[in-house]
């Protein structure tokens, strides 16, 4: 990535925006692996309010290109462990794919002090996504490479 993006926390205001990126993400990039339906009934979740929701009880980032909000991810603890994170709700751009946004998301995901303190972090992938996470250390939780009833992936990653 030749650019250099603004990142920084996710502020309320931001939410609006938030879920636009989301929901365009996954009915343009995820629709390639899931029915619309599936797509449909995931977007429901990342309107506004539980966009600020899920912000809530997360470390919430944005990655910006100028005052363009391109990207977003989280990370919080996993079942309120003290070891053990879980990355969620990372989400690039369909025009801004490819470009190392979502390896910059990780980054600063792993330098959070819930990525430090934890021995463990996981995360719950998509079908779309699976190969991005693979390609950056995290590796199937318990060896396990199907997805689950909710079409998803549990990949993990120890420190």
């Amino acid at each position: 990535m030749n650019k250099i993006y603004n990142v920084r926390r996710f502020q309320k205001s931001d939410a609006d925006e938030v879920s636009k990126l989301i929901i365009k993400t996954l009915r343009t990039t995820n629709i390639k692996d899931y029915s619309a339906e599936h797509i449909e009934n995931h977007a429901k979740m990342f309107t506004p309010s539980g966009v600020i929701e899920r912000a809530g009880s997360a470390h919430f980032y944005v990655i910006c290109d100028n005052d363009s909000i391109i990207g977003c991810g989280s990370i919080a603890p996993y079942c309120e462990k003290e070891d053990e994170s879980c990355l969620f709700t990372i989400f690039v751009l369909p025009e801004y794919q490819g470009m190392g946004v979502g390896r910059r998301i990780i980054e600063i995901l792993e330098t959070d002090e819930y990525f430090l303190r934890a021995k463990r972090i996981e995360v719950p992938a998509s079908i779309t996504a699976c190969d991005f996470y693979k390609k950056l250390g995290y590796t199937y939780k318990n060896g396990i490479d199907v997805v689950d009833e909710q079409q998803i992936f549990h990949l993990e990653k120890f420190r």
